[in-house]
């Protein structure tokens, strides 16, 4: 979105792809020496990996002899933008939604780069002040923004990704129904608030596209809310039905409207849902209240049957440590994953992490858990499946022992499951004769 933004705006773009090739930190360094770029931005999740990868790219780019004008932004910085610009000697933080805003930015670039009058950005002045400008309005019309600039990017690499429940010979692309999301759950960290679905014609607009441009026969919707509400689904699928659309689709779902309507479960299996992502969290009611999550046992034991019941496989998500959460709470995760794995995933249970700019962030703060958001990065977070923050009343060995166990007994039955479908697979071979066997592969 921001590449399709920048070009939009009569600049020229182009993508660094280190992701699939591989090159080193050095490499960029030498490319930037090389090349001439005026600015250079970078964006990025919250998460250990993400900040390492990030900031080993931010002193490559200061390594550039002639280093061109440097921003960030996405929700790695935009929580505690001072940090980053002098951690990262990032020239500007663009915090929040960017389309508009790395607009302005590049034509300020050109003129007199008073940044003062730039709405949501943050940056240090020429006296080594701290300045974070006024918030940037929401975009109300999201309809009107641009399509990503899929064609810089060498969509042939990625449409080949495997995604959930797709065939060895779909072609898979990750598209937003919306952005943000209205609820608060103390784990999470929201850029903006509120949430701003996408019109369904502008969607299917978008799918047609990708499938006439990259031959795309999945669609996973990647925001967090294409269920957003009974209504909207009922429409969305209702439309994908009349105009044959004809692709696999997944996305992530409410299981408050999956335990209350299985009719609208049907509807998207019929409209081609393959797979429905939720965020569980917890099978334990006390955590789920804390978490702000909005979810009780019952109804997500409901939503996930239902779901099953239609033929669609759903992903059930759980973390463990967060406030109030006891043995008895993994105990009860592990029984609720086995009771309904229907195989389609491997699941493993990991602990919360208090990212910044969540509540549970501030609240490591406020208990001495964490110093601020170095602490965190730097000495905390080292790892998503360690503890950055012990939230529960177990000691960490406790803790530790109780992942151990969890993972343990979750891992077994994965294996379980696939020395079973390596059985049935010799069983067709070997006393079937199935002629149609191609080999012990995954492709």
């Amino acid at each position: 979105y921001v590449a399709s933004a920048i070009r939009n705006a009569g600049h020229t773009v182009e993508i660094y792809q280190q992701d699939i090739y591989h090159y080193s930190e050095e490499h960029l360094t030498d490319y930037l020496s090389q090349n001439v770029f005026d600015a250079v931005g970078v964006g990025g999740c919250g998460g250990y990996y993400q900040y390492r990868k990030i900031k080993a790219i931010a002193n490559a780019i200061d390594r550039v002899p002639n280093k061109p004008f440097f921003w960030m932004g996405g929700h790695l910085p935009s929580p505690e933008p001072e940090f980053f610009l002098r951690k990262f000697k990032a020239d500007i933080i663009m915090i929040g939604e960017s389309d508009e805003t790395v607009q302005e930015v590049l034509e300020e670039l050109g003129t007199a780069r008073d940044w003062s009058k730039v709405k949501g950005i943050a940056y240090i002045d020429s006296d080594g002040g701290y300045c974070l400008n006024e918030r940037r309005s929401l975009i109300s019309d999201i309809d009107s923004i641009p399509f990503p600039a899929y064609d810089l990017f060498n969509m042939e690499h990625y449409v080949l990704y495997p995604q959930a429940n797709s065939d060895r010979n779909d072609r898979g692309a990750e598209i937003l129904s919306g952005r943000g999301c209205p609820f608060q759950c103390n784990f999470c960290y929201r850029m903006d608030s509120g949430f701003r679905p996408r019109s369904t014609e502008r969607i299917i607009e978008e799918i047609e596209m990708l499938k006439q441009k990259y031959k795309v026969t999945y669609i996973s919707f990647i925001d967090e809310l294409l269920m957003s509400s009974i209504k909207r689904t009922t429409e969305f699928c209702n439309k994908m039905i009349e105009k044959k659309v004809n692709v696999k689709w997944s996305c992530n779902g409410r299981l408050n409207y999956a335990s209350v309507d299985k009719e609208m479960l049907k509807l998207m299996k019929k409209a081609g849902c393959v797979f429905i992502n939720y965020g569980i969290e917890s099978m334990d009611d006390n955590a789920l209240k804390r978490m702000n999550k909005h979810l009780t046992t019952e109804m997500i034991i409901k939503g996930v049957e239902n779901t099953l019941d239609v033929g669609i496989s759903p992903g059930l998500n759980i973390i463990f440590g967060n406030l109030g959460e006891t043995r008895k709470s993994i105990e009860n995760d592990v029984e609720f994953l086995l009771k309904y794995d229907d195989h389609a995933q491997l699941r493993t249970i990991r602990p919360v992490t208090p990212y910044p700019g969540t509540d549970l962030y501030k609240y490591a703060i406020e208990q001495g858990m964490l110093k601020d958001i170095e602490d965190f990065y730097e000495n905390k977070h080292v790892n998503s499946d360690l503890l950055t923050c012990n939230f529960t009343d177990l000691t960490d060995d406790e803790y530790y022992d109780a992942l151990y166990w969890a993972n343990s007994v979750l891992l077994e039955n994965y294996l379980q499951n696939t020395r079973h479908i390596n059985k049935e697979c010799l069983d067709k071979l070997y006393i079937e004769k199935n002629a149609d066997f191609r080999g012990f592969r995954y492709v």
